[in-house]
């Protein structure tokens, strides 16, 4: 079984982000950029899968600028067998529709029996790469998933809902959208790491795709107002209730 894994670079977390002067996008000077936090599940379950003997191979396909070959050497350092980079100086101001068809295009020159995803980026929050690619490639889909096994040519997956859990059981191949809990991400050793750095990574050229959702503008959100001190103990209380059910009116 080779599995496919699909990732993103993105902002870190940490990162103070300003917006450019045209308000369709960030500044990207001075950002620290990251592999996607998500992606990291979805590397980590197909490496697992891996070491258990259920897959032969595992490769990490980006969609991003050349600067982009960082985060997935992150993933060969933490145990992926190949790297593919589709190079897109443009990539960042793709919307997920056109993410997805640049995607899906190049995985129909890659073997995969098995495709992962981080369920959602942490830039845009879209979470919807994962079944756009999928629905391109008429395979089935599911997303948000905390617990994988894959057995007899198909894929048993978990997922948490309100009150319960929910099994899903999908024929190979088929994709899947990693969410926290799925596992516990590796860090990279030193030695994953030097022999990353080794590493041939594979480029392609993107398929044409036009966005179909444009961004109008970003803004920044407000600063928050100071706090208000009403008072101390039992006394602070009847003016709490007051500015809660006259000021918030959230009573």
């Amino acid at each position: 079984m080779n599995i496919a894994v699909c990732i993103k670079r993105v902002p870190d977390t940490e990162t103070k982000i300003k917006i450019r002067d045209d308000k369709t996008g960030i500044d990207a000077a001075g950002v620290n950029f990251v592999l996607n936090p998500y992606d990291e599940y979805a590397v980590e379950e197909a490496i697992r899968l891996k070491e258990k003997g259920k897959a032969t191979e595992v490769a990490v396909l980006c969609y991003g600028p050349a600067e982009a070959s960082k985060e997935i050497r992150t993933a060969l350092a933490m145990g992926a067998d190949r790297g593919i980079l589709i190079k897109d100086d443009k990539a960042g101001e793709k919307s997920p529709d056109a993410v997805a068809a640049v995607l899906a295009a190049a995985l129909k020159g890659i073997p995969f029996d098995l495709l992962l995803f981080g369920k959602q980026a942490i830039d845009d929050d879209a979470a919807g790469v994962g079944p756009l690619v999928a629905a391109r490639l008429k395979i089935p889909v599911v997303s948000f998933i905390n617990r994988l096994e894959i057995q007899d040519g198909k894929a048993v997956a978990r997922r948490d809902v309100e009150g319960g859990t929910e099994v899903f059981e999908a024929k190979l191949p088929c994709a899947f959208t990693a969410q926290k809990g799925l596992n516990e991400p590796r860090l990279p050793a030193l030695k994953g790491i030097m022999k990353a750095k080794k590493m041939a990574i594979q480029e392609l050229v993107p398929a044409a795709a036009a966005n179909k959702v444009q961004v109008v503008q970003l803004q920044l959100p407000p600063p928050r107002s100071g706090g208000k001190v009403l008072g101390e103990g039992e006394g602070a209380v009847p003016e709490l209730v007051r500015r809660l059910r006259e000021e918030a009116k959230v009573l």
